[in-house]
């Protein structure tokens, strides 16, 4: 099966068990309040199902567009525009008859089990599979480093040894990357002590706007390990391809200078802009051979390898009272990190960033990998939760907006404000859905 549609399986799955359970966050305290829920569907039902069944007075079904999903209360303003139902008289029953703080509790139910749901899942991966731990002393060579910290002191070969007087054990985080990349854009780190490589430690003042300075130069890992040259994939098409690049290839020199490292060939990439070279490449079958290759005025070639491939890493198992503790911790601290990262959004090279549907399923690795399966079902589930309590009508926190101004004020709003409210929260939905997956048209198109 193709990497696309592996993908593109992990990414329906994973959609699939975030809004189902989503959905019976509303479901649920809708049913223990003796509110009727008329429909729960998986995927929408424009115009037809591809599979309904009518269970105690709720429709349950399948959608045929993979949307998102829903759960249709009675006597509740939503998406289904119902206006009929709702010039009724109300009913005992219905969502607008029972107590603020019952609808309330109905509207919150989704993204509370979201969040939950990311934090169980952190916690069942922890202790099934542990998490990836690197300390400085299985660095061999150190770090290589990016020219936008350079400036601030960092050296290639350095060591990270401290990040705000904390002593690192651990270099990672719980994904596999490097801690200081995380902390450096989404933190408030003040000070970074480093181990350069003739033995001397130096503590480096951070700059308050470095996140910002590094997201705009579209640096977000300035730190990384050195790795050997030898390509993990080829992009169809690509130079790499057409210079008869392939996956094994291990580059040796760029136009007679030796390469030691994927950094110094990336250096090079960047000082011949829009140029050809040669390369002198050694083959998975020890076979030499040199190519013509050019680099585009971004410094791609279409090549890439795997960042880790000189590094071993060593998994720390956790008790399961640990891996509760832990996965609360790292889902804290995921959400926290979600949250500080969603400023770029508002920032011009932010804007250009949103992705849709392509970028989500881009997420999942090429192949079925169970713990990437979880940890990126996990971050989606944070997501969601997150997105979907932002006070936009049409949102969960737009319901729960309007709850808490009647809670407040003790006064509701009127049907014909809550309705109008709705379409235009529906309309902003709709133009950030079109966007976002525009951006990953033009980007497959274009880039």
């Amino acid at each position: 099966m193709s990497p696309f549609f592996i993908k593109a399986l992990q990414l329906i799955l994973s959609l699939s068990i975030l809004i189902v359970l989503h959905e019976m966050g509303h479901f649920i305290p809708a049913k223990l309040f003796k509110t009727r829920v008329e429909k729960f569907f998986l995927f929408f039902d424009v115009k037809f199902a591809l599979f309904k069944k009518k269970i105690g007075g709720t429709e349950y079904g399948l959608g045929w567009l993979p949307l998102g999903g829903y759960v249709k209360i009675s006597g509740m303003i939503d998406e289904s525009m119902d206006k009929e139902q709702m010039a009724k008289p109300p009913q005992p029953w219905e969502f607008r008859s029972k107590p603020a703080w019952q609808r309330l509790i109905i509207m919150i139910g989704g993204v509370t089990v979201n969040v939950i749901l990311g934090f169980l899942i952190y916690m069942m991966v922890l202790f099934v599979w542990g998490s990836p731990e690197l300390s400085n002393d299985d660095v061999k060579g150190g770090l290589s480093v990016s020219e936008n910290v350079e400036e601030y002191g960092f050296r290639d070969g350095d060591l990270i040894t401290k990040i705000d007087d904390e002593e690192l054990d651990n270099i990672l985080s719980m994904n596999g990357g490097l801690r200081i990349n995380r902390d450096l854009m989404l933190r408030d780190v003040q000070t970074v002590e480093v181990l350069h490589q003739d033995g001397s430690k130096e503590t480096i003042k951070v700059p308050e706007n470095i996140s910002s300075k590094l997201f705009k130069a579209g640096d977000m890992s300035p730190f990384a390990f050195e790795a050997d040259p030898i390509l993990n994939g080829v992009v169809e098409k690509s130079n790499a391809a057409k210079a008869g690049l392939k996956k094994g290839d291990r580059i040796l020199a760029f136009n007679g200078d030796a390469i030691d490292s994927w950094q110094d060939f990336d250096q090079l990439k960047k000082e011949n802009l829009d140029k050809e070279f040669i390369l002198t490449v050694e083959t998975e079958n020890k076979e030499r051979k040199e190519v013509v290759i050019s680099v585009d005025s971004t410094g791609m070639v279409g090549a890439s390898v795997n960042p880790y491939n000189r590094i071993k890493f060593n998994e720390r198992e956790y008790s399961l009272a640990e891996s509760l503790t832990k996965g609360v911790d790292y889902g804290y601290w995921t959400l926290h990190d979600y949250v500080a990262q969603f400023k770029f959004v508002f920032t011009k090279e932010g804007a250009t960033q949103v992705g849709g549907f392509g970028a989500i399923g881009n997420m999942f690795a090429p192949i079925w990998d169970w713990y990437n399966f979880w940890m990126k079902t996990a971050l989606l589930s944070i997501i969601l939760a997150f997105m979907n309590i932002l006070p936009i009508p049409a949102l969960d926190g737009g319901h729960v907006m309007f709850l808490l101004y009647e809670l407040i004020t003790g006064r509701k709003p009127n049907d014909k404000f809550m309705e109008y409210a709705q379409m235009i929260g529906f309309f902003i939905l709709i133009a950030l859905v079109l966007f976002a997956n525009g951006n990953d048209l033009y980007r497959y198109l274009f880039e």
